[in-house]
């Protein structure tokens, strides 16, 4: 659990900090803990806007940070091309023009700048006289500009990299990285490196590079998050998306992220696009802008690296913390002061926006905790001269899922044992996890537990023994018999459970292909609909020359129409069709699917096209807040009392959220499953104790706003003392 969810959300240079008062008195401790001031995240400000006497309006051109300032290089006015360098102070919100001596870069565009210590430098581009069509070509060239000093210097480097346009470039490891971008006559996707450690020794050297290498385009950008490079989009020619590739440094492998795992309903990859902008701050990657299929959105897509989904976000309305409350709280001999911003609202009209309109060939930096975005072109060709400022949101990533999964890989605390198929294989669960999210799953464990009763009264055995003949503290786990489901296949279905998601095998090959139809099969008679999502979009993206016949097969014996009739499609399309009846495989074929594959290529099945929506059924936040507020009631094996009134709760859920809770009941667990919620001598009030065990049971981090002490709330959850009554 987070130290304190509700205060990330403020910049990170202005987090709570906590200090003790040592000249108090020894009868007294104070903790004081400071707030302010805040800014409101996901917020756009517009600043101002370049003056014309800095510098022109522009777009193509670059943007790096240093310390606390923006540096704004180059580009096009949409009549010359420029060679200027401009400093934007994100503390003052002023303009001028950066101090330099020496020989700049010559002027140009669709350069790339990085900064690397204390400098920046400037890489390839366009140059030339756009307004008479004169001497324009690409450029190889590297330029040093030092921040201290405010000298251009130019690198005299060998190797034989090609000069380029619109490509990408960061730094990494001491290295400048470029990749891909324009040679005035084809696209590129090579890749090259330099040393940026000794200016005498550095060289050009070619990076040999493998796996899922982008098509050659340009006019796109790259980020850096977690020891990888990211690519997303850009110019390709026909062969244009909106793939998302990342490249790892030390492997020098491309991989393309397949968005075939996500589920129908989920938030899709921004639109394909060019002159756009990536930046990475934490673990997420964020795409603002660009040209997109002849529009120019505005909307601020947010990649997830550790979980690979997309999202648009939201942004805030304009707000800020006005006001401030002191609260003083005492417990035992600590006393408590609490500084309680109050929130209010400002201009929250519909009219009011500061975000951004759309635009291409802008550019962006991170400062800090937030994005900077300058220029660009807008609508109707016009050069932008404008700055933005947009708030990232500081909060922790929520474990919610990693802590399930950990539950699930570590089987402690659980209480159902599975014995699957006709092996009679055993596979472990927990019982408030696997009914929240399985109706068919909860009515076999129902039936059981009715079973086990039984069979407990008749036998005369009410509570289970130890050798020393006291009642035994660890129940003895409930057995569910499943002879529908082979142990492989239904631990993939449990992963899902606990994770919403599962781990994929290698794609295409034919075993893992076939164990993931199984899945699919028990997703279908356990009525999991999201779980068949997964499955169906895995097997059809795994399809191919080598394993289609084999799928198609397997499927046709499992009875899996959907995944026939996409195998069926495969097999019959011109360019598959002649290399497909040509294997051995083929010829093994059983006879009924000769038949069909042979009428399917001779009479096509009209289209049918379906415009009901597909059930993409419930996910894990939403089954674990369902069981939270009644649906898992009657399979609580555990007593939380607040103030002597009691709360049901679930044992395994505790511990998989909670490191306090798993100690506990791994150590100390009382034989009645009775505890009690204080804090010291104060005990939390009944908002604030159901707000932690929402944000406990599914990360829910809200509190109702009629409770006023939210950092008492908060600071609560670290805090929390969990006694036995």
């Amino acid at each position: 659990m987070p130290w304190f969810p509700g205060a990330m959300s403020c910049k990170s240079k202005v987090a709570p900090s906590v200090d003790f008062d040592h000249s108090c008195s020894d009868s007294v401790e104070y903790l004081t803990l400071n707030f302010g001031p805040f800014e409101t995240v996901h917020r756009w400000r517009r600043l101002p806007p370049c003056d014309e006497f800095v510098g022109a309006r522009r777009s193509k051109h670059t943007v790096v940070a240093y310390r606390d300032a923006i540096y704004v290089f180059g580009g096009d006015n949409g009549k010359n091309m420029l060679n200027d360098l401009l400093r934007f102070d994100v503390k003052d919100c002023s303009w001028c023009r950066a101090f330099t001596t020496g020989t700049p870069p010559a002027p140009r565009y669709h350069h790339s700048a990085v900064v690397y210590g204390s400098s920046m430098f400037v890489f390839g581009g366009y140059t030339g006289d756009i307004y008479s069509n004169s001497n324009l070509k690409n450029k190889n060239d590297l330029f040093e500009y030092k921040f201290a000093t405010g000298q251009w210097t130019e690198w005299k480097v060998e190797g034989r990299l090609v000069a380029r346009s619109a490509h990408g470039a960061t730094v990494y490891n001491d290295k400048l990285w470029i990749f891909a971008g324009y040679d005035g006559n084809a696209r590129l996707n090579d890749m090259w490196t330099i040393s940026l450690q000794d200016r005498e020794q550095a060289y050009w050297e070619e990076i040999e590079q493998s796996g899922e290498i982008p098509p050659s385009c340009c006019n796109f950008p790259v980020a850096v998050c977690r020891d990888k490079m990211f690519v997303f989009s850009g110019q390709s020619g026909a062969k244009i998306t909106n793939n998302l590739f990342q490249f790892e440094f030390k492997g020098h492998i491309w991989t393309r992220i397949p968005t075939e795992h996500l589920l129908r309903g989920s938030p899709p990859p921004p639109q394909r696009r060019y002159g756009h902008t990536m930046v990475a701050f934490d673990r997420h990657l964020y795409v603002f802008g660009g040209a997109a299929d002849n529009t120019l959105p505005n909307e601020l897509h947010c990649y997830d690296v550790d979980s690979q989904t997309w999202e648009v976000i939201q942004p805030s309305t304009d707000s800020e913390f006005t006001g401030i409350n002191v609260y003083e709280i005492h417990m035992n001999r600590f006393t408590f002061w609490f500084v309680v911003c109050n929130l209010s609202l400002l201009n929250c009209n519909a009219n009011f926006s500061q975000m951004p309109s759309g635009r291409l060939f802008h550019a962006a930096a991170v400062i800090h905790d937030a994005m900077y975005i300058f220029g660009g072109t807008v609508d109707n060709n016009v050069r932008s001269g404008e700055m933005y400022r947009f708030q990232f949101s500081c909060y922790p990533k929520c474990t919610l899922h990693e802590d399930y999964g950990k539950l699930w890989e570590n089987r402690q605390f659980c209480d159902v044992e599975f014995t699957l198929g006709e092996r009679e294989e055993k596979v472990l669960g927990h019982i408030a996890i696997v009914t929240a999210r399985c109706k068919w799953l909860r009515k076999k464990i129902l039936q059981a537990r009715d079973r086990q009763k039984q069979e407990s009264d008749e036998s005369g055995s009410g509570s289970q023994k130890d050798s020393s003949g006291r009642s035994s503290r660890v129940p003895p786990l409930l057995e569910v018999s499943i002879r529908e489901a082979d142990a492989q296949p239904f631990e993939v279905l449990m992963q899902f459970l606990y994770t919403d998601k599962i781990q994929y095998p290698r794609r295409g090959h034919v075993q893992d292909v076939l164990l993931i139809m199984d899945v699919y099969k028990l997703a279908l008679s356990f009525k999991l609909s999201r779980l068949e999502q997964l499955c169906v979009q895995y097997i059809e993206a795994s399809v191919d020359l080598q394993n289609v016949l084999s799928v198609c097969e397997n499927a046709n014996k499992l009875q899996l129409d959907q995944l026939k009739e996409h195998c069926l499609n495969f097999v019959v399309k011109e360019s598959h069709f002649n290399q497909v009846i040509m294997t051995k495989e083929f010829e093994h074929l059983s006879t009924q699917l000769i038949v069909e594959i042979v009428r399917r290529k001779q009479q096509p099945p009209p289209r049918v096209y379906s415009d009901q929506p597909v059930d993409i059924g419930t996910s894990l936040v939403q089954d674990m807040k369902a069981c939270l507020e009644g649906a898992g009631h009657e399979f609580c094996d555990i007593i939380l009392l607040l103030d002597g009134h009691p709360r049901p709760a679930h044992k395994a859920i505790l511990a998989a959220r909670s490191s306090y809770f798993e100690a506990m009941f791994r150590s100390f667990m009382p034989e009645d499953g009775q505890v009690n919620i204080s804090i010291g001598e104060m005990v939390p009030s009944t908002q604030a104790f159901e707000s932690m065990l929402r944000y406990i049971y599914y990360g829910d981090v809200n509190m109702p706003p009629e409770d006023s002490l939210y950092p008492f709330y908060c600071f609560m959850c670290t805090i929390l003392l969990v006694t036995v009554p």
